[in-house]
């Protein structure tokens, strides 16, 4: 199952329905199931918080990944700073849509195995990225 909330931002106007199905097939495409997977939509002030308190990181970002998978099913809670995404979006040239879309799946590219901190992996994260982004229109 996967959830959606937020806290101190309106909800972003995604198609929920639709979103889950997406991230269902990028999953699949990694031979994952999808189990609890819940996403916070969040300001700055709340992911520099949750920054914090888990990571003892004092800085804002886009999206903290919390993994609790089991096998080959995804479990985890991903949190999403929409000032972030928004500010990011706007420094890359990017629609906010597609920005907060890249972000919504790179969480679950993570719990699918995906990094992004070591050599090379950024630009493995970014394609994979990508990919799952062209099968936002699947059915």
């Amino acid at each position: 199952m996967i959830t959606y909330s937020n806290e101190n931002v309106g909800m972003p106007k995604i198609r929920k329905r639709d979103t889950t199905a997406w991230i269902r097939r990028v999953a699949a495409s990694y031979g994952k199931k999808v189990g609890e997977v819940g996403y916070l939509f969040c300001d700055d002030e709340k992911i520099l918080e949750v920054n914090r308190e888990f990571l003892q990181h004092d800085y804002y970002t886009d999206i903290i990944t919390f993994d609790y998978d089991e096998g080959d099913t995804i479990n985890g809670d991903l949190v999403i700073s929409l000032d972030t995404v928004r500010s990011n979006a706007e420094m890359l040239g990017k629609a906010y849509d597609e920005e907060l879309h890249r972000v919504i799946i790179h969480g679950i590219l993570h719990l699918c195995g995906l990094n992004d901190k070591g050599p090379g992996e950024r630009e493995l994260m970014e394609a994979a990225e990508d990919k799952a982004l062209g099968m936002r229109n699947e059915e």
